[in-house]
């Protein structure tokens, strides 16, 4: 008797939870070189595909799972989203890094790098804060306490992660950008220099770009 397997592709980050991309990960790193070993762990991983059944799939039916996956993992296009919501209670992105209250700054810059890893759902969690107010698209959100519930952001979707990930990482672009075009200068004015010195010790740890996303061993 044939058995029919269903098969679940993910059609964009929003099918993906932080949780399976992190598994994801792991497992690949145990197959850098191996790219046949990667496809069929990013198949079993995301598509849910017992590793049993995966030397039995058609090579015709293994290739469009593989490029089905292929069309949005090189997608780095992904917005800011300023607000989610877990559980009933939405959440709003840190409106005003450069105000950041110490708390919120000592906590985050206490990671040797803000990378997709497993310290990025503690991240996640003093990034985003309950909303307090909201009047169009104005908004305040609930002052950082150093609470330590980060496992909600396990079960939220990887366009909600790398939608921040990628609004630092273009931050961090833009703030050396921006120093360098001053460079020439010989004062700056006492706030663009407070501004710098705190955003700057933040986001300096985006740089390591392509360790953080793991996209180039995705391809």
């Amino acid at each position: 008797m044939v058995k029919e397997i269903e098969i679940k592709i993910p059609t964009s980050y929003g099918d993906i939870s932080l949780k399976k991309w992190l598994d994801l990960q792991k497992d690949i790193n145990n197959y850098k070189d191996n790219d046949e070993a990667i496809g069929a762990v990013m198949i079993y991983h995301l598509c849910g595909l017992d590793a049993s059944y995966l030397k039995s799939l058609p090579v015709d039916t293994y290739n469009t799972i593989r490029d089905e996956l292929n069309n949005f993992l090189g997608n780095v296009d992904l917005p800011l989203k300023r607000f989610v919501t877990i559980d009933g209670i939405e959440y709003g992105f840190e409106p005003n890094l450069s105000n950041m209250t110490y708390g919120a700054y000592s906590d985050i810059t206490k990671f040797k790098t803000i990378e997709m890893d497993e310290n990025w759902a503690k991240i996640m969690n003093i990034l985003y804060r309950p909303v307090k107010h909201k009047k169009g698209d104005m908004y305040s959100i609930e002052t950082y306490r150093g609470d330590d519930d980060f496992e909600k952001w396990l079960d939220v979707p990887m366009d909600v992660h790398f939608g921040a990930l990628f609004f630092l990482l273009n931050l961090q672009i833009d703030l050396l950008n921006f120093t360098l075009n001053y460079l020439k200068e010989e004062e700056l004015p006492l706030n663009i220099k407070q501004i710098l010195a705190r955003s700057g010790q933040i986001m300096q740890p985006l740089l390591n770009w392509q360790k953080g996303i793991s996209l180039k061993s995705m391809k």
